[in-house]
């Protein structure tokens, strides 16, 4: 399974509480739309490290990192070529 598959299979089960990834577009603000507030964020968070062995650092914990799910497949691949 890809990145992009499972964080978004991980949103929609954990927050849009749904089987069907296909309703969250790649692209789209988690936070804007109100997908995950603050404690959504810590949870999405730990499944990364968790999932894909990459420490997230107090500094990477930002929107630029963790708003979108194209913007979290981006931090882990950045993060496994370290």
């Amino acid at each position: 399974m890809s990145i992009k598959t499972d964080v978004k299979k991980f949103i929609a089960r954990n927050y849009l509480f749904s089987e069907d990834e296909s309703a969250l577009a790649d692209h789209v603000s988690l936070i804007e739309k109100g997908i995950v507030d603050s404690t959504g964020i810590l949870e999405l968070i730990m499944h990364v490290e968790e999932t894909y062995g990459v420490k997230v650092l107090d500094t990477d914990m930002t929107p630029e990192n963790f708003d979108s799910v194209d913007k979290i497949v981006a931090f882990v691949e950045r993060k496994r070529a370290s």
